[in-house]
């Protein structure tokens, strides 16, 4: 998949797409719709997905943190998955939030990607203050030259399937639902970056993965399947994951660590992709170390029943 952050000045083989645009933030079975409803609407034309970086919310509300259910990273593999050929991924800018909905549209759709059809949610809104809509985007298409089809908000349960619920499911500590709605299970990747070694002294040595900007799930204990992208070790592989504060050392940054089962190797500076399955258990402040340690022995035993029950 090439990935394209400018849309000014592109070569030929980079433009001509057929393109959903969109946020994207998760790419769930809404936002998969979209994109299929693009691959289908011209077999001949290579399929492109037009999204943007920082997403628009963290633009105009920057203390609106830790939001997002992806980070650019993981949105970029995802959409290789699923055989995206092109991935716009402009940079939301001053400049780029001024555009009209007709500027945004003949500097960005026509002149910079030669777009051959776009296709949008029927939610989708555009342009400076939101200005366009469908319509809009419909009208334009006809007067300059471009296929526009407008993919059907998807329900479930009778309610918009939308990354704001899913955000409240993985807040309440079901990922399994939210995997429903997403078509895959919530991953969390990153590079593993030097942690405080605590695990290791405990005879259960962690993965630490970084969760800033993300939207937290809820704090606990999960039963995880682990992609180890990089490196010797590459493969999958089981887990247990801690996200939270560790209330037992008085910490106050969330973060993300992962003991791997039945695994030994050093990953520090590796790519890991960690996909929650379940959550097993609330964070938990222990008097004693021992007790720690005992229930982290309980916590691998569950983990590995349930993964191996799947």
């Amino acid at each position: 998949m090439r990935v394209i952050t400018n849309y000014k000045f592109l070569s030929e083989i980079d433009q001509g797409a057929t393109i959903a645009m969109g946020n994207f933030d998760g790419i769930h079975l809404g936002h998969q719709s979209v994109i299929s409803l693009a691959r289908e609407s011209v077999s001949d034309a290579p399929l492109g997905v037009l999204t943007f970086d920082p997403h628009p919310r963290e633009f105009f509300n920057p203390k609106q943190l830790n939001f997002k259910l992806m980070t650019a990273e993981t949105k970029q593999n995802r959409l290789e998955k699923i055989g995206v050929e092109f991935l716009y991924q402009l940079k939301f800018s001053k400049n780029l939030a001024a555009l009209s909905a007709r500027d945004f549209t003949t500097k960005v759709i026509v002149k910079g990607l030669k777009a051959v059809s776009v296709v949008v949610g029927s939610d989708f809104r555009f342009g400076k203050g939101r200005s366009g809509d469908t319509e809009t985007l419909t009208e334009l298409g006809k007067e300059l030259g471009f296929k526009v089809k407008i993919a059907e908000i998807l329900l479930e349960e009778g309610e918009q399937l939308s990354s704001t619920r899913i955000r409240k499911l993985l807040s309440d500590g079901f990922p399994r639902a939210a995997a429903k709605m997403l078509g895959h299970w919530h991953r969390i990747d990153g590079l593993v970056i030097q942690g405080d070694q605590r695990g290791r002294t405990l005879g259960y040595p962690t993965a630490n993965l970084s969760i800033d900007g993300l939207h937290p799930p809820k704090f606990g204990i999960y039963a995880t399947l682990i992609d180890i992208l990089t490196g010797p070790y590459k493969g999958t592989y089981q887990g247990a994951t801690s996200i939270g504060k560790k209330p037992m050392f008085g910490e106050n940054i969330p973060n993300c660590e992962t003991y791997i089962l039945n695994f030994e190797g050093n990953l520090y500076g590796e790519t890991l992709s960690i996909a929650l399955v379940e959550f097993i258990r609330p964070e938990m402040k222990f008097n004693e170390l021992e007790l720690m340690i005992n229930q982290i022995e309980a916590d691998c035993i569950d983990v590995s029943s349930l993964l191996d029950s799947l």
